[in-house]
Parts: structure tokens; C-alpha cells; sequence
């Protein structure tokens, strides 16, 4: 069950960076979930909204993921999303997206002083 220690993860980054900027309260992380990362985001989404409860800093705090699809590339110039045989040369290609879990926006509100 790694979708805990991901859920996790986002938590320690989201409040991390609430804290350093002196945050009273979080409103809203965002994250991409890459569509081969072996990642289920629903599971993520209820696992992190399990780890705030008891956090005031996160009372009221939305959850917002967006799949990200697989792109790839290979050597002979093809861009595209085939995963298993480049149809140009029939080569392996290299994934670029679709593998990650990352947190892109994390939306706080601070006191005006």
C-alpha cells in the first residue's frame, strides 16, 4: 500500500511549505499523477484527507489531481504516446511524462501584516 507513504509525502511537503511561509491555513493542494506512475489517485486523495483530519492547518483543505497521460520519445525523432515499440523503427522509446507524482500548487492563506 504505497498510496499511504504518497499521501504521506504530500502532507510533509504541503505543510512544510506552509509553514515556511507562515501560513494560517492551507487551501488547496495540487497534484499530477502520472497514468503509469502504478498510482491509484483516488486511494492517494482519501489517504491524505485521513492524515489531516486531526491538523488545523489543513481544515478545509481541497485535494486536486490531475492525471498526467504518457508521452514518449525515441532515438529516430518519433514524439508520441506509444510505450512498447516505437512504429517508426520498432526501438524501445524513453517515457517523458506519465510516470510522476508531483506536487505542482499548494494553495495557503496568511495574515495580511
Amino acid at each position: 500500500m504505497h498510496e499511504y507513504s504518497i499521501a504521506y509525502d504530500i502532507y510533509t511537503t504541503a505543510r512544510r511549505a506552509a509553514i515556511e511561509n507562515d501560513a494560517k491555513e492551507v487551501k488547496c493542494v495540487s497534484v499530477d499523477v502520472g497514468k503509469l506512475a502504478m498510482v491509484n489517485p483516488e486511494q492517494v486523495e482519501f489517504l491524505f484527507n485521513v492524515i489531516i483530519e486531526d491538523d488545523p492547518l489543513f481544515s478545509g483543505t481541497q485535494f486536486s489531481c490531475r492525471d498526467v497521460e504518457a508521452r514518449t520519445r525515441c532515438s529516430c525523432g518519433y514524439e508520441g504516446d506509444e510505450r512498447f515499440v516505437c512504429p517508426r523503427c520498432g526501438k524501445l522509446p524513453e517515457i517523458v511524462t506519465g510516470m510522476e507524482i508531483v506536487v505542482t500548487n499548494i494553495e495557503i492563506e496568511v495574515d495580511e501584516e
